[in-house]
């Protein structure tokens, strides 16, 4: 199983590369057990880390899920915790360029 399938809502449509995640198709973790991705604490996030960092759509798999506010689990090299800091980090640096 590739990016924990478990957690999507729709998957790409069979046959089309250009799915918006057909980029999952290149996803390191395509294969691997989905559990190393859903720790039961983020100390305990490493391993899926370590496989997030060698991924060559670390960047797809983060947009992914900050775009659908995936609960649960490492997407994209961050915890949940840290998408959702991420997510505040964005949020003002869209509220400091409104601003200026």
């Amino acid at each position: 199983m590739s990016i924990p399938e478990k957690a999507l809502s729709k998957g790409p449509v069979p046959g089309r590369s250009d799915a918006p995640e057909a980029w999952r198709d290149h996803a390191a973790c395509r294969g691997l057990d989905t559990d190393v991705f859903f720790p039961a604490a983020d100390d305990d996030a490493g391993p899926a880390k370590a496989v997030c960092a060698e991924c060559p759509v670390r960047a797809e798999c983060l947009e992914f899920a900050m775009a659908t506010r995936q609960p649960d689990g490492v997407w994209g090299g961050l915890t949940e915790r840290e998408r959702r800091r991420e997510r505040r980090r964005r949020q003002a640096a869209a509220r400091a360029e409104t601003a200026a």
